[in-house]
């Protein structure tokens, strides 16, 4: 991959995992709201707002990031299964894209339960708080690794340097 190209890339898939950062802070604190208003109208809007982000920007976000990761680790001198550090990230934004796609049944039957009910009803729903927390927590750990790059080359990268120090 050529360096302008590369560092295209790079850009487009930083600006894909910090928009997936900021859209699940923007998701946490709706669902914050749900978890702690009384008031049936904040609730709607909440539970609605939290459906639209969801489908509309931080599931856009998640697949953005998971192929411009891929794209990028294949591009670049990290490779894709060379160091622990990339292989993890790669396994927890997996993970992380995965349980956003399940978890977007919940949030659908959420917000059209609260789209068509009023007072009690809407003050019984469950918050996805937990989901979204922890998916926050998955983001954070994942930013950590791709900034501090921890040391360490996985079976393949130690086979991978080897046959580079034989062929120089």
């Amino acid at each position: 991959m050529s360096p302008g190209l590369r560092n295209l890339t790079l850009a487009v898939h930083l600006t894909f995992s910090v928009g997936w950062v900021g859209a699940v802070a923007a998701y946490l604190a709706l669902d914050i709201t749900t978890a702690t208003s009384g008031d049936a109208e904040t609730l709607r809007a909440a539970y609605i707002a939290m459906d639209v982000t969801a489908r509309y920007v931080i599931l856009p976000l998640a697949v953005g990031s998971l192929v411009t990761g891929v794209v990028v680790s294949l591009g670049t001198k990290w490779g894709l299964f060379r160091h622990y550090w990339v292989v993890i990230s790669l396994v927890l934004t997996t993970i992380a894209t995965v349980v956003l796609l399940i978890e977007l049944g919940t949030i659908r039957s959420l917000a059209a339960v609260a789209s068509d009910s009023t007072g009690s009803v809407l003050r019984d729903l469950p918050s996805t708080l937990i989901h979204s927390v922890g998916g926050m927590g998955v983001l954070l750990v994942i930013l950590v690794l791709n900034i501090y790059k921890p040391a360490g080359l996985t079976a393949y990268g130690e086979r991978k340097r080897e046959h580079a120090t034989r062929m120089v």
